[in-house]
C-alpha cells in the first residue's frame, strides 16, 4: 500500500507542477502573440493542444468498454434481479435527490447574485439563433436512451445507451446461472485488463495537463482568469456550498470516514479539474473507491450509473448558466417558469457525457425550450474551460459520495 500511495502522491505533485508550468509558458507565449497572425498563433499552439487531445482520446478509448464490462459484472454478481432492484432503487433515490439539490442550488444562487444583471444586452435578431440546436422534446429524449446498436453507442461514447444495454445484458447473464458464469469471468478479466491500461495512460496525465494549460493561457492570456470574474467567483462559491452539502450528507452516513474518502479521491478530482473532464477520472476513481473500502460489486454498479445520472457540478451549472443568460438579456423569469426549467433539466441532464463542454449542449436545448436567445451561449464560451474544471471535479466528488453511501446502506463498506 505504501509504494502505491507514494506513486499516487508523486503523480499528484507532477500534475500540479505541470499546471503551473503550463500557466507560465502560456503567459510567455501570450506576450508574443500580439505581433502574430491568428494562423501563426494556431500553428504554435497546435503541439500543446495535441498533447491534451491525445490523452483525452486515450481515456475515451477505454471508457465505454470499461463501463460495459464493470456494469455487466456488477449486475450479474448481484446474483438475482431482486438484489439489482434493491441496490438500483437506493442508487436512483440518491441520484434524484442529489440532482434536485444541485439544480435548485444553482437556481437560488443565480437569483441571489444576479451576475447577468449588469450586462444589459439587446435581444438579438432571430437570425442569430438560426444555427442553434432545436429544443429537445420528451420523445427525442426517450428515444435517445435506447440504443439502436450497442456498437454505435460505444463508438460515440453514448454512456447512457451503454448503461441501458449493460443492465439488460447483466440481468440476462445472471439469469443463465452456470452458463452465465463463463461470461462473467471473461468480462471481469477484460475489466481488469482495461484498468491495467488505465494505469499506463494516467502516467501521461501531467504532460496532457501541461499542454492544455499552455494552450488556454497562451490563447486567452491571463485575462481569462479575471474576465467575468464575478460570474466565475459566484459559480465557484456555489460549488463550495454544494461540496459542503455533499460532505455533510456523507458524514451523516459514513461518519469520520469521509476524511479518508477525500484523501482517496483527491487525485481523480484533480485529474478531472485539470483536464476539464470527469470522464478522464473515471477509471482511476473506480480503483480509488475500491481501495477506500467500497465493495467492488457496488462500485461496478453505482459508479457507471452515476456518470449518466449524477453529475452534480454539471447540473448546478445548467440552471446557473441558463438563468445568467436570461438575466443578461433582461429576461427575468418568474418562479413558476424557473421551477419548470428545473424539472426539464432533471430529465435532459440525465445521460450527459462527462466530457468537456457537454453541459453547453443541454443548456442550448433549455434556452430554446424557454425562448431565451441561444446566441447568449457565446457569453460563456471564453470562460467555459475554467467553469468546466470546477464542475468536472465536483462530478467526481458527487459520484464518490453516492457510491460510498450506497455501499454503507448495503453494509458492504469495508
Amino acid at each position: 500500500m505504501a509504494p502505491s500511495a507514494n506513486k499516487n502522491n508523486r503523480l499528484t505533485l507532477y500534475i500540479i507542477l505541470a499546471m503551473l508550468a503550463g500557466v507560465g509558458l502560456g503567459f510567455l507565449l501570450n506576450q508574443n502573440f500580439a505581433t502574430k497572425t491568428p494562423e501563426a498563433q494556431a500553428k504554435i499552439l497546435e503541439p500543446f493542444s495535441l498533447l491534451a487531445d491525445i490523452f483525452l482520446r486515450l481515456i475515451k478509448m477505454i471508457v465505454a468498454p470499461l463501463v460495459f464490462t464493470t456494469l455487466v459484472v456488477g449486475v450479474a454478481k448481484q446474483g438475482n434481479i431482486k438484489a439489482v432492484g434493491r441496490i438500483g432503487g437506493k442508487t436512483l433515490l440518491w441520484f434524484i435527490g442529489g440532482s434536485f439539490v444541485s439544480l435548485f442550488l444553482g437556481m437560488v444562487l443565480v437569483n441571489f447574485f444576479q451576475p447577468g444583471a449588469a450586462m444589459h444586452l439587446p435581444i438579438p435578431d432571430a437570425a442569430a439563433n438560426s444555427t442553434t440546436a432545436a429544443a429537445l422534446s420528451i420523445k427525442d429524449f426517450i428515444g435517445h436512451i435506447f440504443p439502436t446498436s450497442i456498437f454505435d453507442a460505444m463508438s460515440k461514447n453514448e454512456i447512457l445507451q451503454v448503461v441501458v444495454f449493460s443492465l439488460f445484458f447483466g440481468v440476462a447473464t445472471a439469469a443463465l446461472g452456470e452458463k452465465g458464469e463463463i461470461v462473467i469471468r471473461a468480462l471481469d478479466a477484460v475489466a481488469h485488463v482495461i484498468l491495467k491500461m488505465t494505469g499506463y495512460i494516467m502516467n501521461f496525465a501531467p504532460v496532457a495537463v501541461f499542454g492544455a494549460m499552455t494552450a488556454v493561457i497562451a490563447k486567452q492570456g491571463l485575462g481569462i482568469l479575471s474576465t467575468y470574474s464575478k460570474f466565475i467567483g459566484e459559480f465557484y462559491l456555489g460549488l463550495l456550498i454544494l461540496l459542503g452539502i455533499l460532505l455533510f450528507a456523507a458524514f451523516l452516513v459514513i461518519k469520520n470516514r469521509v476524511f479518508s474518502l477525500l484523501q482517496h479521491i483527491k487525485e481523480p478530482a484533480l485529474i478531472a479539474f485539470s483536464t476539464n473532464s470527469s470522464e478522464a477520472a473515471f477509471p482511476k476513481l473506480m480503483i480509488e473507491l475500491e481501495r477506500f473500502g467500497c465493495d467492488e460489486k457496488v462500485v461496478s454498479f453505482v459508479l457507471p450509473l452515476g456518470y449518466s445520472f449524477n453529475l452534480a457540478g454539471s447540473m448546478m451549472y445548467m440552471t446557473f448558466a441558463s438563468l445568467f443568460i436570461a438575466q443578461s438579456y433582461g429576461m427575468y423569469l418568474d418562479t413558476g417558469t424557473q421551477l419548470s426549467m428545473l424539472l426539464v433539466l432533471m430529465l435532459t441532464s440525465k445521460g450527459i457525457a462527462g466530457v468537456p463542454r457537454a453541459s453547453l449542449v443541454v443548456v442550448a436545448g433549455t434556452l430554446a425550450t424557454f425562448k431565451i436567445p441561444e446566441a447568449g451561449l457565446a457569453l460563456l464560451l471564453g470562460i467555459d474551460p475554467l467553469l468546466d474544471m470546477g464542475r468536472a471535479s465536483m462530478n467526481v466528488i458527487g459520484n464518490s459520495v453516492a457510491t460510498s453511501i450506497v455501499c454503507k446502506w448495503e453494509n458492504s463498506l469495508k
